[in-house]
């Protein structure tokens, strides 16, 4: 669901024109702040290991999360002990950083916290600053390189490669930057990140990605996974509480299902009241969405695991960087 100004965010209305001034205002303290980091007025420090930072320029959903858990995982491939840092939005901890577990809850380190955790199995630590986050991870874990996940505004953190995620949908919507527009930088920082990937549709110097899902998984875990195809002879109720919950909907209708759709607001804290109303039928949502609604699951109600399809040439292209970076 989405407030009046999101929804402005796609063109230009009068609301538009009215928060112009506070978006010129939020673009000149932005590039004042980047030009201090630049030349060293705000410091910049470094963790020992190679960071590897994926944002995005703009607020709401990109694919981000589920692109940090497939870098995980190709980092592992080629051997090397990644860990994960994560800003804990939503969380409500009384002490950060905190390490992430298995058993943490979302209500205190947040819902991608623990599905980062969860999918990875990497150490994971969230906290809003990233640096003091780091730190505890290197301390705790033997990881010997670093994802900053959601960090590429944080420039207090030093990075070695820098990977910004599109909505190849939604793109920059109308091009402004905050409260006016979705922007938080403007498009021209792209020029400075070594990969760009866009989820959906690729432009001119991006690579192509793809958030895709083939099967659902019982939220009580009494029953192994079931392929989506299995849920087309009758309605599902869809849930999403994600920046773009829209792309969930859309990836089910074309797996096939007949879907009644039940969009919730971004990182929504779900209380067993919000599926009260469909309990006894067929609900799908999104794996973060599950991480949050696991104490009150029915029977009928599955999650589909989120998978990342990214074009070979950014595969190369995110290797060769590596093997430059690690060789120094």
């Amino acid at each position: 669901m989405r407030s009046t100004i999101e929804a402005s965010w796609d063109g230009w209305y009068l609301l538009t024109l009215l928060l112009l001034p506070l978006s010129g205002l939020f673009c000149l303290v932005s590039g004042i702040r980047r030009l201090f980091y630049r030349i060293g007025w705000l410091p910049t420090r470094t963790l020992g290991v190679p960071v590897i930072v994926v944002g995005n320029i703009s607020v709401g959903g990109t694919g981000k999360t589920p692109l940090v858990i497939w870098l995980a995982d190709k980092l592992k491939a080629m051997g090397f002990r990644p860990g994960i840092i994560t800003r804990g939005y939503g969380g409500k901890s009384d002490c950060w950083p905190c390490e992430v577990t298995t058993a943490s809850q979302a209500r205190e380190v947040g819902d991608e916290a623990v599905l980062l955790k969860r999918r990875t199995g990497c150490p994971v630590f969230a906290g809003p600053d990233r640096v003091e986050t780091g730190k505890r991870l290197l301390s705790a874990s033997d990881c010997n390189l670093i994802i900053a996940d959601d960090g590429l505004q944080h420039y207090g953190l030093h990075r070695d490669l820098e990977i910004a995620v599109i909505d190849g949908a939604r793109r920059f919507g109308n091009g402004l930057c905050l409260p006016a527009g979705p922007l938080r930088e403007t498009p021209k920082r792209l020029a400075k990140v070594d990969l760009v990937i866009s989820n959906g549709e690729a432009g001119q110097g991006e690579y192509l990605m793809r958030v895709t899902g083939s099967e659902a998984v019982a939220l009580d875990g009494q029953d192994a996974s079931r392929p989506l195809a299995r849920f087309t002879d009758s309605q599902v109720h869809a849930i999403a509480g994600i920046g773009h919950p829209e792309r969930f909907f859309s990836m089910l209708e074309a797996a096939g299902l007949e879907v009644e759709r039940h969009p919730f607001a971004d990182h929504h804290a779900y209380r067993a009241d919000d599926l009260q109303a469909f309990s006894s039928q067929t609900v799908l949502m999104t794996e973060k969405d599950a991480v949050k609604c696991m104490a009150f699951a029915r029977p009928s109600h599955w999650y589909v695991p989120a998978m990342v399809e990214v074009e070979a040439g950014f595969e190369r292209q995110l290797e060769a960087l590596i093997k430059r970076l690690t060789d120094g």
